[in-house]
């Protein structure tokens, strides 16, 4: 069968791609209107929202990101991937439900839909669409950089596509991408989510069994010959360092309540009190599926350390070459299909809110109104695809490091007015406004300068308290807000 690897793995896609295109055509059929696109109608049962919960967390950022930050830096990113459950409990217990009876106060299509109804303020409404078209840009860049360098790798390794380059790769993901996003919207992201997360929590299992069997002594030889090599890399903190990782603690465990790709699935609920069931499977799917992070991390650490394996050109093509060298043929196919459908669903997932936020929630916060709305919607689908894909060529960085500034983006401007603003009475609209423009202006001077944060600290880190800081503060000092008797109502709930 090892002579038939690559065959086995390009027909598991080739037939994950004809999957696509069907899962697209269908949920074109279901997809009438612009809520339809962009909220799948208030219809998801409890498996189908905790698989999309999980599936969009990891994606492209964990599957292909997670090992390549492993691959780079050791012990590190266990701070990014294992306190994700924190985020997780913090966004179900705070927004679960209070999301969910939210949406039924109107016929909401996006995140910014809500805050508007919560503060009364089109400015805010304005702000928080705008964070999340910058944040939407960055992460839909990592997915379709994830799947370009996952496909490209593929490709090469038969003697007919040998010479396919990134770019070509990244034509072909974008192509698949927009006809996959521009016909099904969030209908096609979520059904998805539920056939590839099966698969994903089966197939990481598997995967992690084939990395332990690596070596002769499994996990302990591959810790003992990263030790070996970098005492610094196998140690608690990783070669970030404790100030380091512990800012990656608190931006992916509170910040894992500010991230609009996943919270939003909590407005999509049939059943408002369907989230006390969400969560369990939820987290339980996550934790298989990190098994990939780690473990192809540091197992193509070690096997490159021991003159086994060639040195990468890139960290981020750990997850690639090992199941491409590694793993059982079919197992590799099953999986790299179910890694594209993670990138698929993810991004579009993606797109929906931020073509929502330009097309919906930005026009309606200056008096606007869209002609044509869900062909307008599926244009901008295009647009912001094609700017992702230039950022994606251009950033230069590894992929779980502009998922990581992409994450810090989102947690800065909606932990506060979001998570803590929906369940908290005193919180006002212009505390609201402060704390995301400030968290904008300050991530991205620093970001552009190129300032060296002291002590490797991550700068959606310090702009989450920094933004936490003023909204709470500006609310404590404002005169307390006269709330719409609906939201009243909703927020005693």
């Amino acid at each position: 069968m090892e002579a038939f690897r690559n065959p086995i793995i390009l027909t598991s896609i080739t037939i994950y791609m004809f999957l696509c295109i069907g899962v697209g055509l269908w949920a074109l059929r279901r997809t009438k209107s612009t809520h339809d696109f962009f909220m799948a109608g208030k219809t998801l049962g409890v498996w189908v929202t905790a698989f999309a919960v999980f599936s969009t967390t990891l994606s492209g950022f964990g599957f292909v990101g997670g090992p390549g930050l492993v691959y780079s830096m050791g012990m590190s990113s266990f701070w990014m991937v294992v306190v994700a459950i924190m985020g997780f409990n913090i966004s179900f217990v705070l927004l679960g439900k209070r999301l969910r009876l939210f949406a039924d106060l109107g016929n909401f299509v996006s995140l910014p839909d809500v805050v508007y109804k919560r503060y009364g303020s089109n400015t805010t409404r304005f702000l928080l669409a705008f964070a999340i078209v910058i944040g939407v840009i960055g992460y839909l860049a990592t997915q379709i950089l994830a799947m370009s360098i996952v496909l490209k790798d593929i490709l090469n390794a038969s003697q007919y596509f040998e010479h396919v380059t990134l770019l070509s790769a990244m034509i072909i993901s974008c192509s698949i991408l927009l006809f996959y996003s521009v016909t099904g919207g969030i209908i096609a992201s979520v059904y998805t989510d539920m056939v590839q997360g099966g698969i994903m929590i089966v197939a990481a299992l598997l995967v992690f069994i084939t990395v332990i069997f690596t070596f002769d002594n499994g996990l302990l030889e591959m810790t003992q010959i990263v030790y070996q090599d970098d005492r610094e890399a196998i140690g608690p903190w990783g070669t970030l360092g404790m100030f380091g990782s512990l800012s990656w603690l608190l931006l992916f465990g509170l910040g894992g309540a500010g991230q609009p790709h996943v919270i939003t699935k909590f407005m999509m609920n049939k059943n408002i009190g369907d989230a006390k069931h969400i969560l369990p499977i939820s987290i339980m799917g996550y934790v298989f599926s990190g098994l990939l992070w780690v473990g192809i991390g540091l197992a193509m650490r070690a096997l490159v350390i021991n003159g086994m394996h060639p040195a990468l050109e890139s960290p981020d093509q750990a997850a690639s070459q090992f199941l491409q060298h590694y793993a059982h043929p079919l197992l590799a196919g099953i999986v790299f299909a179910g890694l594209f459908a993670a990138i698929m669903s993810t991004a579009e997932a993606f797109l929906s809110i931020g073509t929502a936020a330009i097309m919906h929630d930005i026009p309606e916060a200056i008096g606007r109104k869209i002609k044509k709305p869900l062909m307008t919607a599926r244009v901008t689908t295009v647009v912001l695809t094609l700017l992702a894909a230039v950022f994606a060529i251009y950033s230069g960085d590894l992929i779980a490091m502009i998922g990581a500034m992409s994450w810090g983006v989102f947690a800065a401007a909606v932990v506060p007015v979001v998570t803590l603003g929906l369940n908290w009475k005193r919180a006002t609209a212009q505390a609201a406004n402060y704390a995301i423009l400030s968290s904008l202006i300050v991530h991205f001077t620093i970001k552009f300068m190129k300032w060296q944060m002291p002590y490797n600290i991550d700068i959606g880190a310090f702009t989450l308290i920094l933004s936490l800081t003023i909204f709470v503060g500006i609310s404590l000092f404002s005169k307390p807000p006269i709330l719409d008797p609906a939201v009243e109502r909703v927020m005693d709930m």
